[in-house]
């Protein structure tokens, strides 16, 4: 039914009588608007205005003029237990506008207004306008059973001209979303999409995941509260709730706790422009204020919401992990009785084929008046059995002697009587073995004696371990202990800070609810708390607890050692590989903080904290390096302050790589020389054994020695084995270089960490290689440790290449890499990386610990350095 109303000298006159009702409020705001118009100086013009009744599903084609005002009415029926969506669209017909049509809809507890054409803004205030509008309006909840309401849609515009538009209101299908259902759907830029999904009973957490086949045009995907305004625009979607953007994937973990009315709208917005998901953008506007046509960018996505994961399961994955690490824990004790258990019995057998004291008239034990044990050594057996100590160089008195002849072991009772006659037991040998604090490495480091022999020691064609372990051990361990107190401060002083860091990012993402800041697997993060990816966080745990697990390993063969160092056993002092554990204790440690810095990561993943989770990479895979080269030169290794000052200027070239590596040439050129030149460095100092000089004289010894190697006559390297293993580290360094100058990747920190990797592989293979040249075996515990650990490093570099999330894209182009949970729904493929990974830095520790067990009873003189 039409209505005419009509203002005549500024007084409306309508053909109906006054009814109360809806019509009261339209009067209310008709005077409104009449008295607006007076205020514009539109007193005395004739103005209509027109109301109609509208139905749902009828097309309106309507024309508006500065001299109407168009005003239709709806109601419909709405109820605590059923929500109905409305939606209002609207299309102009006419073309070349001066002035938009208003559209303003008033309900309830609402107002929306928006203008047609609708001008979206872009980057740089490109204008792109739209013709074609589609919203959805705000339903309020409302505490009556049941109640009709009503809502108005009023058109204007001060164009003189007429407009022609069309306008449609309809019921929204599928308004409420159902669990586990898909459910298909059409948006654009100017027809935004959202539903309502309300929580059932008994589930707290639900996952909400839209999907597209279509990678442009960007989308963005909200969650908000019940209330309105609804923010469905570009422009206004991230002012509330939690949004993020998205191309053919998207997905946000919702708690019922966050939404107080058990209840939630999911908005699906069309961006004006693609650069926020990693799109080009095509065009620049001539002019600022020109219009440019975005053409079509309509999206069809489909919306399902699912259950998440119980408590249950959260309970299952931490008792998993907890007993995955255990086992380690108990697997290590078991090997350790056995281990013992064989001991005893090797030393049972020895002890029966052992002469008795009466025979050798060396020892002889009685018990005393306590019930205790008397011994009488002689001295002759004591100067004997050990070499003199007491002189600053001891170990250079008996190194170069003719090896001792090794004696029968004698039985327990024996031997303990021997250790305590020797070392002292109220102290009497403390003078010898004085404490490491009061001794300086400056006073023992170098060999101011045989200052003069250095070059002729260290410059042989074949080098045994007695030629590089000719300092006093004590000095050496002091300063290998120097590994350990330094890595232990430097892990203080980062860690700290990380933490405080990653708590920031962690609050600044649910504050604004911006789930762009952090790269997450969103198919399968599983909030906890505060944090958003537990998961990720709690797969880490691996590295702290099996790091652990190896400070205690070594800290076992420490005692041990030291144990035997006291006694003066002859293999402690004068066979096998020098044992030194400060490294080792400085590899575990660095494991642990390797987990404990990625979890800060994972906490908030993206390109400014990458280097959390590397940083304690490159410092393992230095550390390991360094260890294998302490073997068999313990007397020239680097000191600590030398390997952790060149592991700093890496991570430093990391963190110059990641924030202006990325396409920068001039950058990539001087890293490529840097590489170069430190590969060159540090192949001159491995072949001489540091007994070279970088000083003005170095460019005429260069020339000199091809001179006289090469022009005058051809002669081969001195060292053929370390030439080889110089000259395949140059091949992969160079070629690695020349891959970064052409290829640019722009992971700049996988690719310096992937050097380090390279370069430790070619040396542990060459190791082993020369291990087994040189006639040497190699245990079965280490042969064992060797195999599990080549497998799980195959495996977990198999999770690790699925790519699950990469800050190297834009949030949207790395959420298409995200992927359900494969393990327990609980753990996705990069968690069993964090496992896997975790397992095999320690079995790559204990081969480095236990590679060279076979040679604790062989003189250092007869065990190659290479």
């Amino acid at each position: 039914m039409l209505r005419d109303k009509m203002l005549l000298g500024g007084h409306w006159k309508s053909r109906y009588k006054n009814t109360f009702g809806p019509d009261a409020g339209v009067l209310l705001w008709l005077c409104v608007v009449a008295l607006l118009a007076c205020g514009n100086g539109a007193l005395g013009e004739t103005k209509y205005v027109i109301q109609k009744e509208g139905e749902f599903d009828v097309i309106y084609n309507d024309t508006v003029t500065s001299e109407n005002l168009t005003i239709y009415t709806f109601n419909h029926t709405v109820s605590r237990t059923k929500t109905e969506g409305v939606r209002v669209s609207v299309d102009v017909l006419s073309q070349n506008l001066k002035s938009p049509i208003l559209f303003v809809v008033r309900q309830k507890q609402a107002v929306l207004s928006f203008q047609v054409p609708l001008i979206l803004r872009g980057l740089y205030q490109r204008k792109y306008p739209y013709n074609h509008l589609g919203r959805t309006l705000c339903q309020p909840p409302t505490r009556a059973a049941s109640e009709t309401q009503f809502f108005f849609i009023d058109v204007s515009t001060l164009s003189s001209q007429g407009t022609n538009y069309q306008l449609r209101v309809s019921r929204v299908e599928s308004f409420i979303l159902q669990t586990e259902t898909k459910f298909s759907f059409t948006a654009s830029p100017s027809q935004p999409q959202y539903f309502k999904y309300v929580f059932p009973e008994g589930v707290d957490t639900v996952i909400v995941k839209v999907s597209s086949e279509m990678n442009f045009p960007c989308s963005v995907m909200s969650i908000q509260d019940i209330q309105c305004p609804v923010y469905d625009l570009d422009n206004n979607v991230a002012f509330i709730g939690m949004y993020q953007t998205m191309t053919k994937k998207g997905a946000i973990t919702v708690q019922r706790k966050d939404f107080p009315s058990n209840s939630f709208y999911v908005v699906v917005v069309v961006k004006t422009e693609d650069e926020a998901c990693g799109g080009p953008l095509r065009f620049y506007p001539l002019r600022p204020d020109e219009l440019i046509d975005a053409g079509n960018r309509s999206k069809t996505l489909d919306v399902v919401v699912s259950l998440a994961i119980k408590s249950e399961v959260y309970m299952l994955g931490m008792l998993l992990c907890l007993g995955i690490f255990l086992s380690f824990y108990l697997v290590t004790l078991l090997v350790a009785c056995v281990a013992n258990k064989r001991a005893r019995r090797r030393e049972l057998f020895e002890n029966i084929d052992d002469t008795s004291p009466a025979e050798t008239g060396k020892v002889t034990a009685s018990p005393n008046e306590y019930g205790s044990l008397d011994s009488t050594v002689s001295s002759e057996a004591v100067t004997e059995s050990a070499p003199s100590l007491d002189s600053a160089a001891s170990a250079d008195n008996y190194m170069g002697t003719e090896p001792f002849k090794r004696r029968p072991i004698l039985t327990q009772l024996h031997h303990t009587t021997i250790c305590i006659e020797r070392t002292g037991w109220k102290g009497a040998g403390r003078s010898r073995q004085e404490s490491l604090s009061s001794i300086e490495e400056d006073d023992y480091d170098t060999l101011d004696d045989i200052n003069s022999d250095k070059n002729i020691v260290r410059t042989k064609k074949y080098l045994c371990v007695s030629d590089l372990s000719r300092k006093d051990k004590r000095v050496l361990s002091k300063k290998y202990q120097i590994y350990f107190w330094n890595i232990a401060t430097i892990a203080v002083f980062y860690a700290l800070p990380v933490i405080q860091l990653v708590i920031t990012y962690q609050t600044v993402v649910n504050v604004t609810g911006n789930q762009d800041i952090c790269y997450y697997n969103f198919m399968c993060a599983h909030p906890l708390g505060a944090l958003s990816a537990f998961n990720n966080i709690l797969s880490n745990l691996g590295y702290v607890m099996l790091g652990l697990l190896f400070l205690l390993i070594v800290l076992k063969r420490d005692i041990v050692h030291n144990r035997a160092l006291a006694c003066n056993e002859v293999n402690a002092l004068e066979c096998g590989i020098p044992k030194h554990f400060g490294l080792f204790y400085a590899m575990g440690t660095a494991l642990m903080m390797e987990g404990l810095l990625s979890a800060c990561y994972h906490v908030c993943p993206n390109y400014t904290n990458f280097q959390f989770d590397t940083s304690f990479m490159y410092m393992i895979a230095g550390l390991c390096m360094l260890k294998l080269y302490q073997k068999r030169h313990p007397d020239i290794n680097a000191s600590a302050y030398t390997a952790y000052a060149c592991l700093a200027a890496v991570i430093f070239f990391s963190v110059l790589g990641v924030v202006f590596g990325r396409g920068n040439t001039v950058f990539w050129i001087v890293f490529s020389i840097i590489h170069i030149l430190a590969t060159l460095l540090l192949s001159t100092q491995l072949y001489y054994m540091g007994r070279w000089r970088l000083d003005s004289g170095i460019v005429r010894r260069m020339v000199y020695v091809v001179y006289t190697d090469c022009i005058r006559q051809c002669t081969g390297p001195t060292y053929i084995d370390r030439m080889v293993l110089l000259v395949m580290g140059n091949i992969v360094n160079w070629s690695l270089a020349a891959y970064g100058l052409i290829e640019r990747p722009n992971d700049f920190a996988s690719y310096l960490l992937a050097i380090a990797i390279c370069n430790l592989l070619l040396y542990f293979a060459f190791y082993i290689i020369m291990k087994l040249r040189s006639g040497e075996r190699i245990q079965c515990l280490a042969l064992v440790c060797i195999l599990f650990t080549a497998v799980v490093w195959g495996f977990a570099l198999y999770f690790f290449f699925q790519g699950l999330s990469t800050w190297q894209k834009t949030p949207a182009e790395s959420r298409e890499h995200n992927r359900d949970c494969i393990l327990l729904s609980f753990f996705d493929d990069h968690d069993i990386w964090h496992f896997l990974s975790s397992i095999a830095m320690f079995g790559s520790f204990l081969v480095l610990l236990t590679m060279d067990d076979d040679l604790d009873t062989v003189q250092r003189d007869k065990i190659y350095v290479f």
